[in-house]
């Protein structure tokens, strides 16, 4: 069978979407589904986290640890669109990204700075997982 009946393209999706039950639009991708921006490394001190956060400030961003995850989140307001608004491409999204973090970074001394647009958060070694140097007797 021809890959052309086997793929929904764009308009397959409008002309389903248009004649759905409730009569709501929707779109052809989905927010939550879209990945969020952000770099994750690690190196001989510990984990770093560098995540876009344009537009936000430290109050609007929540930094949660529940047990051994990491929850970095932010709800958009409903109402977030300005009087006037023309166009919106600079739009502040909701997310809400989990990370499970291993037993080796010590989740008590975490670190988090949010400048220019970028959440900083630093996730030391445990001191039991450091190297060390072991003098022969």
């Amino acid at each position: 069978m021809s890959t052309l009946f086997n793929e929904r393209t764009p308009f397959d999706l409008l002309f389903r979407n248009l004649f759905k039950a409730d009569g709501v639009f929707q779109p052809t991708t989905f927010e939550n589904k879209q990945p969020h921006p952000l770099d994750i490394f690690y190196d001989d001190e510990g984990l770093h986290f560098e995540v876009a956060c344009t537009g936000l400030t430290k109050k609007d961003v929540v930094l949660d640890i529940e047990g051994d995850t990491l929850k970095i989140s932010y709800n958009k307001p409903e109402d977030d669109f300005p009087d006037g608004m023309i166009h919106n491409g600079l739009s502040k999204k909701s997310f809400d990204l989990r990370y499970k973090i291993a037993p080796k970074f010590d989740l008590g001394k975490i670190d988090a700075t949010l400048e220019n647009g970028l959440l900083e958060i630093f996730i030391p070694l445990a001191e039991e997982a450091k190297p060390k140097s072991i003098k022969i007797k």
